[in-house]
């Protein structure tokens, strides 16, 4: 079976994510490992574009980037250090009105040495869960994580996640793990995402103590939740919101907090972050804010003006060089 440079990007990112082991999940994917290591290889040698098939050598092409504006993607990757060159690439589609394609931003980088070797990271399984939504507010994830806080000792974090979108709808820091606590996040995440009484979200939970309580259980058939509980040992069920949780760690935990309000700064920090700027892969190299709040449509469109534009100009500067 023959992979597209694409498949082979996206397999080689559910390896690195899987916490069964590169072996295991090769054979539960029917990859052969001789295989997967030569595309590991192409990839840490030359990036994304590594993984495609006898790519064509052109000596020169219209859609050449010229030598200002590969100027300009190395000077805006150092002032936003913090983005991948994924992100960069949409940062610059949308910020500058002007498409440059993430493998173009990735060679650009490589060749200035602002790209390092990816680690090899065993992390979480698949995030897909086996009923896909299809639009906002149709099911919510919601989890527990924890903190530990000097003099506070164990504080918690109760986040509710929208399953389609990845928006964070509410959080709230807890000195608990009850259902009293569960039904507070709830309530705020009713309230501020003005969900009708006769359509409200399905809630996805594991089988903790408190998501199993008779507490919680009357509560959401009050508030006319149906309630569905993940698979014990089945990382894939609530896999994006522990996916966030773990994005969410990687910096939030790089400071020390003495103090709930401290704690809870940085969560706000964060979250509005993760909300509002935050390129995701999985939501077409949108922000979860722009698809929960209905503008995802207007920004694609925007950005396939913004494409077209860009290689017109191109293309026009190309024939333009040609002529003289």
């Amino acid at each position: 079976m023959h992979y597209s440079q694409q498949e082979k990007y996206e397999l080689i990112h559910l390896v690195e994510q899987s916490d069964l082991g590169v072996i295991r999940t090769l054979r539960e994917l029917k990859i052969n490992k001789t295989t997967f290591y030569n595309w590991y290889k192409s990839f840490t040698e030359d990036g994304y574009e590594g993984l495609a098939r006898k790519p064509s050598k052109r000596k020169s092409s219209w859609n050449q980037i010229n030598e200002s504006d590969r100027d300009k993607v190395v000077e805006i990757a150092l002032e936003q250090s913090e983005l991948s060159p994924r992100e960069v690439a949409w940062y610059i589609t949308d910020t500058y009105s002007y498409y440059i394609s993430e493998s173009s931003v990735y060679r650009i980088l490589k060749a200035n040495g602002l790209i390092s070797t990816p680690s090899f990271r065993i992390m979480s399984a698949s995030d897909s869960f086996h009923d896909k939504t299809t639009h906002v507010n149709q099911m919510w994830q919601t989890d527990f994580t924890y903190f530990k806080i000097f003099g506070w000792g164990w504080y918690y974090l109760s986040t509710v996640l929208d399953d389609y979108s990845r928006f964070i709808v509410n959080w709230k820091l807890c000195s608990s793990m009850k259902a009293e606590d569960v039904k507070a996040t709830l309530n705020e995440a009713l309230l501020a995402s003005d969900v009708p009484e006769n359509s409200r979200p399905k809630l996805l939970s594991d089988n903790g103590s408190c998501y199993i309580s008779l507490e919680l259980a009357n509560y959401l058939q009050i508030q006319n939740m149906k309630h569905v509980r993940g698979r014990p040992l089945h990382p894939q069920t609530q896999g994006k919101i522990e996916r966030y949780h773990r994005s969410m760690k990687n910096v939030v935990k790089l400071d020390n907090y003495f103090s709930p309000e401290q704690l809870e700064q940085k969560l706000n920090e964060f979250v509005y972050y993760y909300n509002n700027k935050r390129y995701h892969e999985s939501l077409q190299n949108l922000t979860p804010a722009e698809v929960y709040h209905g503008k995802a449509e207007s920004k694609l469109k925007q950005r396939r003006m913004t494409k077209s534009r860009t290689l017109k100009a191109r293309k026009k500067q190309y024939q333009k060089l040609n002529l003289n």
